[in-house]
């Protein structure tokens, strides 16, 4: 691996050695963004469909759509993740899982999916190069006519609740991790995550054989509010289900989300 490429395996080694991915979607808050992305899969999934999962982490998605009858091949890099999707993988799941990087997707063939799923690397590629070459690549295996969902973490949630709400903003300008006129975050493979605006999303997958169906919010509101939704009720959590559904395509909130999903479509160009 390249130097920026080491960085970014070393750090993330590190931190999935003492966090459970698995385990994060267990909390009501990170709920929110775990059934609004299946919700979106579960839209256009038709039955037979064959599923990749390239950064499956310990396998939530992958395991839950092999549950649902779907034949699904992940990729994973970190080796503990590997270990951890193997260990809740039940009897009778449709369901493999190799080590690989999203930048190299060698082992498939062009076209072999009908729906390929990059739920994390985009969190972690700190180069354009890396994150133009990730995207070729899921978009390369993908059959014509066939669906791409691409996760983002987004600017603006870290702006707000770690800088400002976290008392962090006046470190993080000093330190030169945040432009002090746009407020767009920099980070390095050390930093972990990759922040995003909707307009480099935009910028990363012009050029691409591509149409884009939604650009959603997985999440909005729902972290910035965290311990609020929590302390819900169910009656009160199912309408703030039913609000988030309601505004997570919106155009002038949505750069607002802490996690966004980009849901493309393969151009058949044949």
């Amino acid at each position: 691996m390249r130097t920026s490429e080491t960085k970014a395996y070393e750090a993330l080694s590190a931190y999935y050695e003492s966090h459970n991915e698995d385990a994060r979607f267990d909390a009501r808050h990170n709920s929110v963004e775990f059934l609004t992305t299946l919700d979106y899969i579960g839209r256009y999934l038709r039955p037979g469909d064959r599923i990749c999962e390239i950064g499956a982490g310990s396998g939530r998605y992958s395991h839950t759509l092999a549950r649902r009858g779907f034949s699904v091949d992940a990729v994973e890099l970190i080796p503990r993740n590997i270990e951890l999707f193997r260990a809740r993988t039940k009897p009778g799941e449709d369901v493999t899982i190799r080590e690989g990087t999203a930048t190299d997707l060698s082992c498939f063939a062009d076209g072999t999916f009908d729906v390929t799923l990059l739920l994390g690397p985009m969190y972690h590629l700190f180069t354009e190069e890396e994150q133009r070459r990730a995207l070729f690549e899921a978009v390369r295996i993908t059959k014509p006519g066939g669906l791409l969902y691409v996760s983002y973490c987004m600017n603006e949630g870290t702006v707000v609740r770690f800088g400002f709400l976290g008392h962090n903003i006046l470190p993080c300008l000093e330190a030169g991790k945040i432009d002090p006129v746009s407020f767009q975050c920099f980070s390095e493979p050390e930093d972990l995550f990759v922040l995003w605006r909707r307009e480099t999303i935009f910028a990363r997958t012009a050029g691409l054989p591509v149409s884009r169906l939604h650009f959603v919010g997985t999440d909005m509101f729902t972290n910035y509010f965290r311990e609020a939704v929590d302390a819900m009720s169910e009656e009160e959590f199912a309408a703030w289900l039913a609000y988030h559904r309601a505004i997570c395509e919106r155009e002038d909130l949505v750069g607002l989300t802490f996690h966004a999903l980009d849901i493309l479509k393969k151009e058949d160009r044949t």
